[in-house]
């Protein structure tokens, strides 16, 4: 399964890591000179979760992230996965 919210539909960005040597001007030097610049990825803050899924009667085990969490725990479960369905549905 890949690193992607269930809910949210966060996944896995990419960026560059800098690496720089000097003193900042700032702080009386002669600048900061970038000395090499290599790729990396942020992951996004998943979790597996389990919950009673009442209307069906059973276990439902999801991949969120933890702002998904907050939103299950705001909604409700079986709102969430209704929109869930509906928008898989809709493709």
């Amino acid at each position: 399964m890949s690193r992607k919210c269930q809910v949210t539909g966060k996944k896995t960005s990419v960026g560059k890591s800098i690496t720089r040597r000097g003193i900042a001007k700032k702080k009386k030097g002669i600048g900061l000179n970038t000395t090499g610049i290599t790729k990396r990825k942020f992951l996004p803050n998943l979790q597996k979760k389990r919950f009673w899924f009442e209307e069906e009667n059973r276990f439902v085990e999801l991949k969120l992230s933890t702002k998904a969490i907050r939103t299950i725990t705001k909604k409700g479960l079986c709102a969430v996965i209704s929109q869930m369905r509906k928008e898989r549905n809709s493709v």
